[in-house]
């Protein structure tokens, strides 16, 4: 046993490294050039504006760091989808952080940009979190307009979501900290109040090259819509400050003059340590996603005090329900056993699969969670829902949508950490990202798709001899060999955590450590938003 833990315990800090290791240059944004480039106008970087904001030794959330990571290659890349976003606390107020990366194109929009900033709204929304738009930005990439201009999740749902923002009295507010050109200069005006930096700041629908092209006009950029135009002559801005650090302070100054925000009553006490050293993690957790392993000793070191309440223990044991505590919050756990387990009526369960009993505690366990106002935090290691003929006889998906009716419907914050396998329903039955968690963060042991690369390669490999043989040809057994490691592979490059977290599937992959902070701190945003909605979940398959 030690010999494997410690096998473990190595593949696991080291994908952890390869993790810190990814987002070190991540970080880096564009680049030094470009970095020195925005230094010599007087700018901090994006992530130093945000520092320079945050309360000192306060916890950063960030939301979509990979964004974009590996696309846009043929465009120089795209790190961080050219704009830096997650929750912090400013004032002692936790917000959300929306901050341009000029470094990167000039800030420029791309199509995971939109996509990320408008999750950011989201996040903001759902749990009522004031937002800092900080701004420079070049506005739409131009050769990739048809794909971030029209569309309804595309660039102007942005500015859709700040008016419904205000109405609903989200605070949002705005620094012109670089270019604010056509359609995003409408963001910061749209905030409840927008500040600009002299020299370096401006907003304004046309430049001055397209001012000249459309209607002949000769007139520089400062002139057109710099600070002094959109403080002293049009009224835009509604604070003018001379470098970005006096920008910064003057939104923390109005930051801490916020009303409390409101309660939605979560259940919280004095937080305890895990009883069992959270580092163990790493050794617990297996380096192949197909051996088996006790989710309970994963769980053990996340919980405070290692305690867990179980419902239903010796029922349905293929999912572990219960109700513990994560830094104070209370919160119930739906986890995928990872081990082999036997039922009462001698039935061998492999462990990751949903059976019908495990599906119908897990729905009657939801259920109680929104009854009693209790978060829901999903721990997904699961293949899917068991198949053949005796569970389907047994009413399989009967039982696996009475699951999915209760996670879709469930009215009190539900947070997803992937801890190993997200495949096919289970990633829907298990609160994947199509089922609006909170959040949804990976470890680096994730892998997110419709099923496991060994079976979708045999699949794939099935429908390829099918068309070699329409066209009256038949592969050898080493061509055979040859097409399934080929189709494998690369099916397997698109399950990585990684590939997830560039398109957003996920909000970002973390340090197995680093799970209780996501969950505590996604409580916290939580209970500034009450449950407005009666919880429902309709008609039931009985």
């Amino acid at each position: 046993m030690n010999l494997e833990f410690n096998k473990n315990e190595d593949l696991n800090k080291q994908t952890v490294y390869e993790l810190k290791t990814r987002l070190k240059q991540i970080y880096k944004g564009g680049g030094e050039k470009n970095a020195a480039k925005q230094k010599e106008k007087g700018k901090l970087l994006a992530r130093e504006r945000i520092a320079y904001l945050l309360d000192e030794n306060s916890e950063f959330l960030e939301v979509g760091a990979f964004a974009a990571e590996g696309m846009y290659a043929e465009q120089g890349g795209c790190p961080s989808a050219g704009v830096v976003c997650g929750i912090g606390y400013v004032s002692g107020r936790q917000c959300m952080i929306v901050a341009n990366d000029a470094t990167v194109k000039a800030g420029a929009w791309f199509p995971m940009t939109a996509k990320k900033n408008l999750r950011a709204q989201e996040i903001a929304m759902e749990n009522r979190l004031p937002v800092i738009y900080l701004v420079d930005s070049a506005g739409v990439y131009l050769p990739m307009q048809d794909e971030i201009f029209p569309d309804k999740e595309h660039f102007g749902r942005m500015f859709r979501n700040n008016a419904l923002m205000s109405a609903d009295g989200i605070v949002q507010i705005s620094a012109i900290m670089g270019s604010c050109v056509a359609g995003g200069a409408y963001l910061p005006i749209m905030s409840d109040e927008a500040m600009i930096v002299e020299g370096t700041g401006s907003v304004f629908l046309a430049g001055s090259y397209l001012v000249k092209s459309a209607i002949g006009e000769e007139v520089d950029n400062e002139t057109l819509g710099g600070a002094t135009t959109h403080s002293e002559i049009s009224g835009v801005t509604d604070y003018k400050h001379p470098n970005d650090q006096a920008c910064l302070d003057s939104i923390k100054n109005i930051m801490s003059m916020l009303g409390a925000p409101e309660n939605a009553g979560y259940s919280r006490i004095k937080a305890m340590s895990p009883k069992h050293n959270s580092e163990e993690i790493y050794g617990l957790l297996p380096e192949n996603r197909e051996k088996q392993y006790d989710m309970l000793d994963i769980i053990e070191r996340l919980v405070d005090n290692s305690e867990l309440e179980q419902y239903k223990k010796e029922y349905g044991q293929s999912i572990i329900c219960g109700l513990a505590r994560i830094d104070g919050w209370a919160v119930g756990i739906v986890a995928n056993q990872r081990k082999v387990v036997k039922s009462k009526k001698g039935e061998m369960q492999f462990g990751g699969v949903i059976y019908s009993d495990s599906a119908d505690k897990a729905a009657r366990f939801i259920m109680n969670c929104n009854q009693k106002k209790i978060p829901l935090v999903f721990l997904q290691d699961v293949t899917g829902f068991m198949v053949g003929s005796r569970s389907e006889q047994g009413g399989i998906i009967k039982d696996g949508a009475k699951m999915v009716n209760a996670v879709a419907n469930s009215v009190v914050p539900k947070f997803t950490i992937v801890v190993g396998n997200s495949y096919g329903a289970g990633n829907y039955a298990m609160c994947g990202k199509a089922y609006d968690p909170r959040l949804i963060y990976a470890w680096p042991s994730a892998k997110i798709a419709v099923m496991g690369g060994a079976q979708a390669g045999k699949v794939l490999l099935q429908i390829q001899q099918a068309s070699l043989k329409v066209k009256g040809e038949v592969a050898s057994a080493e061509k055979e060999a040859e097409l399934l490691k080929e189709i494998t592979e690369r099916y397997d490059s698109q399950t990585t955590p990684y590939y997830a977290a560039s398109r957003l599937w996920v909000d970002g992959i973390i340090d197995p450590l680093e799970t209780r902070k996501v969950i505590s701190m996604g409580i916290e945003a939580a209970n500034q938003s009450p449950i407005k909605r009666q919880f429902n979940v309709g008609i039931i398959q009985t």
